[in-house]
């Protein structure tokens, strides 16, 4: 699990990543926040709960945004694959340490506003658990005046539009695409985009979408001849071999990526390339430019290429 945890954690820990995902989903894609005005924060606070015990809690990523060495703000980021009713707690109580420290720290200077941002890479259900502290609470209506509420800010990433995954420069581009792809079509086209981060962005996709052919890529040390996602489809499937992964293979994948996770890496891969390219050919991509960009044969797209309309 801590292995897990730390994973995840890899590509957002990235200032060039981490300014680009509040740019786009705090500020609509304006460039307010440059990299370099990002410092990494300590992410570690400690507590003490009703049993007089020294308690820690440890946010996914914390960075601060400086400017000419001043504090602007704390922004956090919490990744989640399931919705918990209890998120606006666990939000409010990292936020709440995080204003702790600044008292201590400086009890009588300026004091900077903390964000906390809560990514949600579910993509066959919304967000469906509460968002405000209230909603958590059995409040009785005699004290409903006096509670005040705590509202957290979940980015369902799945559910984000077009426009909106265009507007990511780094390799969050990747992750948004990915996964809006799997909502839509319960399918993955890989594009190709060039990967600043390959192990990175391998290792979030596999731990976010449970899709263990990502991790195999990493392990045998193919993803370093990776610069694409297309390049890493076509890297799972020479992976899939060396590791004798046959069951499936004449089936193809009817269902997509995601019944490829269930039922093996090697399922269908004949189909799932026919499809690829098809999709590469209705986007204008010349044979040359899928040959450079994915490495398959001149036989294999011209095969596809015969199929489509004389219009494609």
């Amino acid at each position: 699990m801590k292995q897990k945890d730390i994973t995840e954690k890899l590509l957002e820990d990235y200032e060039d990543v981490f300014a680009d995902i509040v740019n786009v989903l705090l500020f609509g894609g304006n460039q307010l926040i440059s990299p370099d005005a990002l410092a990494t924060s300590n992410a570690k606070s400690h507590y003490k709960a009703t049993d007089n015990q020294l308690h820690e809690q440890e946010r996914d990523v914390i960075k601060l945004w400086k400017d000419k060495g001043v504090n602007i703000a704390l922004f956090g980021i919490e990744n989640q694959t399931k919705a918990e009713k209890v998120m606006p707690l666990r939000i409010l109580s990292y936020d709440g340490a995080s204003y702790r420290t600044q008292l201590l720290r400086n009890p009588s200077g300026r004091l900077y506003p903390v964000v906390t941002i809560v990514l949600y890479f579910g993509w066959k259900s919304h967000w469906n658990q509460p968002k405000a502290l209230k909603k958590v609470l059995n409040i009785p209506s005699e004290l409903e005046a006096y509670i005040s509420d705590y509202q957290i800010h979940v980015f369902e990433i799945a559910w984000l539009s077009d426009k909106q995954v265009s507007m990511f420069k780094s390799d969050f581009h990747i992750v948004a695409d990915f996964f809006t792809q799997l909502r839509k079509n319960n399918n993955y086209i890989p594009s190709d985009t060039k990967i600043k981060h390959v192990d990175e962005v391998l290792k979030m996709l596999t731990v976010f979408s449970h899709a263990p052919q990502f991790e195999k890529l990493v392990t045998t040390k193919k993803s370093k001849e990776v610069h694409t996602m297309c390049e890493a489809i076509n890297k799972i499937e020479q992976v899939a071999k060396f590791l004798g992964i046959e069951q499936g293979i004449q089936q193809g994948i009817e269902q997509g990526i995601q019944q490829g996770i269930e039922q093996g890496i090697a399922q269908g891969i004949n189909r799932e390339r026919h499809s690829q390219i098809e999709q590469m050919l209705k986007k204008g991509k010349t044979p040359e430019e899928i040959i450079d960009f994915c490495g398959y044969t001149i036989d294999e797209i011209l095969n596809v290429q015969n199929t489509l309309p004389s219009t494609v």
